[in-house]
C-alpha cells in the first residue's frame, strides 16, 4: 500500500519510511525538504493521490507555546482536509505517553488539540503514543540545566530507542484502525534522576543531577507515574543500557 509519512525525513520518519520500504510497501517521505508543507497545503494534494494511509511524524520548528499551538492546528487541519479529499483511510499520529496529565505545559496542551482533532475528524486513526526518547536525554538535562546542575523532578520514566517507536508506528499504519490509543515504551523503568545521570556518564558529561521536589518536566508538574505506560503497551526490545554503550 501507498503509506505518506508526514515528517518522513526526520529521526523517527526516516526510520518508518525505510522499514516500511523494506517490507514491500510504497513510503513515501513529505517533509518541507521534499516540498511538502503541512501548515501552508503546499504539496499536500499532489503526495496524498493514490495514499491508503497517512503517517503524521512531524514536530513544530519552535517550542514556543504559541508557536507550538499554531504549527499543530494549522498542519491538522490541512492534512485532515487533504486526506479526506484524497480517500485516505488510516490516520496514524504520533504523539506522547501522558499527554493528558501534561496539560500544563504549552508543548502538550498543543498535542492535546492535535489528537482531539483527529478523533473528531471522520478519518479512521490510530494514536500512538511514545514515552522519552533515548536520544532526547541530553536535551532533556540541558532544559533542567543551571549552571553545573541539573535539577529534575522526582518521577519515573520508561525511555525508549527511536528504531523501536518507529516499529511501533510502521506496524500500527499496516494495520487496522484502532480509533484510540497505541502506547510504546522502552523495557527498563527509570527515576528520571537515574535515567539522566546515566546518559550524561555515557557522554563523560560532568554535571551534577538531583532531584528537587519542586522541578518541572517541560514545565509541567507531574505525579511520580505520570510518564509511564499502562500495562497494555507494546515495550521496545532495546535496553538502554546496551544503546548507550554504543554511541
Amino acid at each position: 500500500m501507498k503509506v505518506v509519512v508526514i515528517g518522513g525525513t526526520g529521526l523517527i520518519g526516516s526510520k518508518v519510511v525505510s522499514k516500511l520500504n523494506e517490507h514491500g510497501h510504497e513510503a513515501v517521505a513529505a517533509s518541507p525538504n521534499t516540498g511538502v508543507n503541512t501548515v501552508t497545503g503546499e504539496g499536500l494534494a499532489d503526495v496524498l493521490k493514490g495514499a491508503s494511509v497517512v503517517v503524521d511524524v512531524s514536530n513544530s520548528p519552535s517550542f514556543e507555546d504559541d508557536a507550538v499551538m499554531e504549527f499543530f492546528r494549522a498542519s491538522t487541519t490541512n492534512l485532515l482536509a487533504a486526506e479526506a479529499a484524497a480517500g485516505v483511510t488510516h490516520h496514524v499520529a504520533l504523539s506522547v505517553v501522558g499527554t493528558d496529565r501534561l496539560q500544563q505545559a504549552g508543548y502538550f496542551q498543543a498535542k492535546q488539540v492535535q489528537e482531539d482533532m483527529i478523533r473528531d475528524s471522520g478519518v479512521p486513526y490510530s494514536i500512538v503514543h511514545a514515552t522519552q526518547f533515548f536520544e532526547f536525554a541530553k536535551t532533556l538535562a540541558d532544559s533542567a540545566t543551571s549552571g553545573d546542575t541539573v535539577s529534575v523532578a522526582p518521577i519515573k520514566i520508561q525511555p525508549v530507542f527511536s528504531g523501536d517507536v518507529a516499529a511501533a508506528v510502521g506496524r500500527t499504519a499496516v494495520g487496522t484502525p484502532v480509533n484510540g490509543i497505541v502506547e510504546v515504551a522502552g523495557p527498563d523503568t527509570f527515576t528520571l534522576e537515574d535515567f539522566i545521570r546515566k546518559a550524561l556518564a555515557a557522554h563523560n558529561d560532568p554535571r551534577t543531577v538531583v532531584t528537587d521536589p519542586k522541578g518541572l518536566y517541560w514545565g509541567a508538574a507531574l505525579k511520580e507515574s505520570d510518564l509511564l505506560p499502562g500495562p497494555d503497551a507494546q515495550l521496545g526490545e532495546t535496553h538502554f543500557a546496551d544503546w548507550s554503550s554504543k554511541q
